[in-house]
């Protein structure tokens, strides 16, 4: 036990206080009850209040009242309260302007509700309300001002292109500006007649000192690390039905992209692939989309500045969570422990549930 004893009146017995426990229906004398009994038996005043979820300062309060008056003055008949300051409609209206501005700092919401309504908020409590009204406190994400407004609706047109199989179609990566009179075939050994396979491919680059993970310490939270650093890029293909890869390669260049699709094609033989990924320069250009071609897979290429549409972005932040703790002596030790890590998240499916839903619910059929 840590801390120290609060001194508590004893108005009532234990088994008095048992008794009042079975015979209350609030909750609020229920907590009050409970609180008082864990004083009784010797907790100290912060643990008492944590077994009812009320801060030190709460309990600290109650305990007073207590010894002061006991149930008379602690569980008082609550008519009620204090009526609350912003009523339903204006609770609504502030959700409306808040979405319409969105983000906001807390200042900012204080000083709207302020000219909005006359109605002003102790900052201490004003984050209780935000929270009640359901808002989210967290880092805003980045969106490109050229993102389509219609990013998913895109891709689930792209989707359905890819598993749209009309054999008099021109091949699916060939686009508008490459060389008509070229033939692009599938090589001899590729074999894409046993299903369809989905998966996900990008880029990023994993360092061993990459802190993601919270820790607990007692004192200032620090790790002393050998001083390596990961000079090449991972290449990680995400497949739903397939087999997930992880590639390290010296550079993003065109040639070492489609090296990577060969790895991916090495690893799932027999179907034919729809592989999702961005618009860097290096998976759009004409070489890629040729030998992905060659090789049966066919590109789904994302809207531009939709990564928020590739289910493999989650599973790069949880790669870094997983493996920002543990300490590596080198840039082998670390790959390999990649591997291994990517090997065991890409077995999960849950990445990408929602768009599953959303781009392959009509699908399924056509996968292996």
């Amino acid at each position: 036990m840590t801390g120290r004893e609060k001194e508590i009146v004893r108005h009532l017995s234990e088994d008095d206080l048992d008794r009042l426990l079975t015979e209350t229906d609030s909750e609020k004398v229920s907590k009050r009850l409970t609180f008082v009994k864990r004083l009784y038996k010797g907790a100290t005043l912060e643990d008492a209040a944590d077994d009812v979820r009320m801060s030190q300062s709460t309990g600290s309060r109650w305990a007073k009242l207590w010894n002061k008056g006991g149930l008379g003055l602690l569980a008082p008949s609550f008519g009620g309260g204090r009526p609350p300051k912003l009523n339903d409609k204006q609770r609504e209206r502030l959700l409306d302007l808040l979405e319409a501005g969105e983000p906001w700092k807390k200042q900012e919401i204080q000083h709207l509700i302020n000219t909005e309504f006359d109605v002003e908020y102790h900052p201490n409590y004003l984050p209780r309300l935000l929270d009640d009204l359901g808002l989210s406190y967290a880092i805003p994400r980045t969106e490109r001002p050229d993102r389509p407004d219609n990013a998913a609706e895109i891709l689930d047109e792209r989707v359905a292109d890819a598993f749209a199989e009309d054999e008099t179609d021109e091949p699916h990566n060939k686009r508008d500006e490459d060389d008509s009179n070229e033939d692009w075939t599938v090589d001899d050994d590729v074999r894409t007649d046993g299903g369809t396979t989905v998966g996900f491919f990008d880029i990023s680059h994993p360092q061993p000192w990459d802190t993601s993970q919270r820790l607990y310490t007692v004192n200032e939270p620090t790790i002393t690390r050998p001083l390596v650093k990961i000079d090449t890029p991972a290449a990680g293909f995400y497949a739903l039905n397939g087999e997930s890869v992880l590639q390290f390669i010296p550079n993003q260049e065109k040639e070492q992209i489609c090296a990577c699709f060969e790895g991916i094609r090495e690893q799932n033989p027999g179907q034919r692939i729809l592989l999702v990924l961005d618009n860097f320069s290096a998976h759009v250009c004409a070489h890629t989309r040729e030998r992905a071609h060659e090789l049966g897979i066919n590109l789904i290429f994302l809207p531009i500045g939709s990564p928020h549409l590739n289910p493999i972005e989650p599973v790069w932040k949880s790669l870094k969570w997983e493996s920002s703790p543990l300490i590596v002596e080198g840039a082998a030790e670390y790959r390999a422990l990649l591997d291994r890590v990517f090997g065991k998240l890409t077995e999960q499916l849950s990445f990408a549930g929602s768009w599953i839903e959303t781009h392959l619910s009509g699908f399924i059929q056509k996968l292996r």
